[in-house]
């Protein structure tokens, strides 16, 4: 059974275009399975809710399928006969004489799918709005697609609807909180260790989240879905780049490859790729950034709180990085069904990939962290995983998560996702770090430690920690 939880920001947004009694235009785009259909669905309940989608493309769907589609679709909502249409101007009206003056949800679904193929649907379905639609006091028309790059060049960006889109959703993951609520809605009741693990890997996409079973411990869900041949995100990563990027996507699948393994700049990444000066890349990572895969860290300056020129790019989405990192290369085994009974514990680096993987989720949690140190949003002046490079005067230094405040202090911040008691060398550690940033006079230093587990009597006793925080605390 498929639970709706959250997007409460999201749907009083879409209630207050509804309140304008005028006909509006919403846009919602985000990655594949963030549930953008589903959030229209919900919202739509207590309204007349005409759904539209465009078919998937393959080499031999054309724009006239497309209609045809569209066609079929109409047939079915009104129940009347299916009429061939050779023009989008002839859908469009044959959908005019069914809209009524009652409050109406009309969903435009994957639309970059529905006009991708007719460089004249968007001038004839910005002729509709103008001509026609705004005359209706209680429509809202919506699009939505997982292509977030087309909706951004043709509608966002797009001179055709330019002053006509009231409202934008870029739909995000669900929260923490959020997932945890929804994995007990299904039934789930493990550990807060393995439902860390469970979104270590599917993250806060409600889709993922729906996969998994109760009466399956952490680890046979994750067997059933990520290392079994017949599991459902074995092949997911193909079906992403497929989808996306319409069969350009090796350039993207370098990217990500290139990002997996840590955080880069611009200039690495070009080196790593070995991508000439002056070529596209910076736009290739804009559009991974618009699709919600890769997510760009601003640099900054500690003594003006400025941005700097320098970025960071990470792949923040968690489901990419576990396929990169453990599906991937086990591929010709899974496809064997090699790993049906293996213990994912047992599995080398698992351990410490996993790590990883909630070290991601966590910077892609940032909310809840802030709430349990106290700060407020409007009092950060930057907040970001913190590189400092090595430089003659200097060492380098990695920070998790450095947060800075207007009152002039650094929270500093490790995340350790451990199951043994962490011991006195997490202090050590923390020292050294602190010693080798390069702090600007008069800065506070607050060292905070956000672990999984036990932490030993000792480690409290020192207080040397401005806050220890348990990452099960951030699930509530």
């Amino acid at each position: 059974m498929s639970y709706f939880l959250g997007r409460a920001t999201e749907l009083k947004q879409l209630e207050n275009l509804m309140q304008r009694k005028k006909a509006c235009i919403a846009v919602v785009k985000g990655r594949r399975r963030i549930g953008k259909s589903r959030l229209i669905k919900e919202f739509a309940k207590d309204k007349v809710f005409l759904p539209f989608a465009g078919i998937a493309p393959t080499n031999t769907v054309s724009a006239q399928e497309q209609r045809n589609s569209f066609a079929g679709q109409l047939s079915a909502l009104f129940n009347v006969p299916t009429v061939i249409y050779d023009d989008w101007v002839a859908v469009l009206a044959a959908l005019t004489v069914q809209l009524t003056h009652k409050p109406t949800v009309l969903l435009f679904d994957e639309i970059s799918w529905m006009g991708s193929q007719d460089k004249t649907f968007i001038p004839k379905l910005k002729n509709w709005w103008d001509l026609v639609l705004q005359d209706y006091p209680n429509i809202l028309l919506v699009f939505c697609g997982s292509i977030s790059t087309w909706i951004e060049e043709n509608i966002i960006n797009s001179t055709a609807f330019f002053g006509r889109i009231a409202l934008y959703i870029d739909l995000q993951e669900l929260s923490l909180a959020e997932s945890y609520a929804m994995l007990r809605k299904q039934g789930i009741t493990l550990s807060t260790h393995d439902v860390f693990k469970l979104l270590s890997i599917t993250g806060g996409v409600p889709w993922y989240l729906e996969q998994i079973e109760a009466g399956q411990t952490a680890d046979e869900n994750i067997a059933r879905l990520c290392f079994r041949r017949s599991g459902l995100l074995v092949h997911e990563f193909d079906r992403i780049f497929s989808d996306l990027f319409e069969g350009k996507g090796i350039i993207y699948q370098k990217i990500i490859n290139a990002l997996c393994g840590s955080m880069k700049n611009l200039a690495q990444l070009r080196g790593d790729l070995h991508y000439p000066e002056g070529q596209a890349l910076g736009k290739y990572l804009n559009h991974l950034i618009i699709s919600g895969y890769v997510t760009k860290h601003y640099s900054w300056s500690m003594q003006t709180g400025h941005i700097g020129k320098q970025n960071l790019y990470r792949l923040s989405d968690n489901y990419l990085r576990f396929f990169l990192k453990y599906i991937e290369p086990n591929l010709p085994k899974i496809e064997k069904n090699s790993f049906a009974d293996v213990t994912l514990t047992a599995l080398p680096g698992f351990k410490s990939l996993m790590g990883l993987q909630v070290e991601n989720l966590l910077l892609n949690n940032r909310a809840p962290l802030l709430n349990a140190l106290d700060i407020k949003p409007q009092d950060v002046v930057a907040d970001n995983p913190y590189l400092q490079k090595a430089a003659s005067r200097r060492k380098g230094c990695q920070i998790d998560y450095m947060i800075q405040t207007q009152s002039r202090n650094l929270f500093i911040c490790e995340f350790k996702f451990n199951t043994q008691e962490l011991k006195m060398n997490v202090i050590d550690d923390m020292k050294e770090k602190i010693k080798r940033l390069s702090v600007p006079k008069g800065f506070g230093i607050c060292p905070v430690l956000v672990h999984f587990g036990d932490v030993s009597d000792a480690v409290h006793d020192t207080r040397y920690f401005f806050k220890i925080i348990d990452m099960s605390s951030l699930l509530i």
